[in-house]
């Protein structure tokens, strides 16, 4: 599956934003989907993930209350509402999927097969 990442951009902390993640070719059904982000010097690191066998959605201690990762099946869209934003959470941000099971590790980042693009987000203080 073709991952598509969009909806970065530049906002002052206590903003927020709304990453997108699309695909092509082929729809998110069966695939668990997670965000991932890269600040610069810093290891990728996860963020948030969506199962798609069951309504669970995991979330980095980092982000927790603040950012929302949601589905739209109908778009083959994956979100990342993102609100409260701090300056760390400056990073590039990427959508990535791996086909969902009961023994997905979903903050694995090797669990990840297919990736998009990155999407910078500039958080100024």
């Amino acid at each position: 599956v073709q991952l598509q990442a969009s909806g970065g951009g530049q906002v002052q902390a206590g903003g927020s934003l709304k990453l997108s993640c699309t695909t092509s070719g082929r729809t998110f059904s069966s695939y668990a989907t997670g965000w991932f982000r890269q600040a610069p010097g810093k290891e990728r690191e996860f963020v948030a993930a969506i199962s798609w066998i069951d309504p669970n959605t995991y979330y980095a201690d980092s982000v927790k209350g603040r950012f929302t990762i949601s589905r739209d099946n109908a778009k083959n869209t994956v979100y990342l509402q993102m609100r409260s934003l701090k300056p760390e959470d400056t990073a590039v941000y990427y959508c990535a999927a791996g086909e969902d099971a009961t023994s997905f590790y979903y903050t694995y980042e090797p669990e990840y097969d297919n990736w998009g693009q990155g999407t910078q987000v500039t958080v100024s203080s």
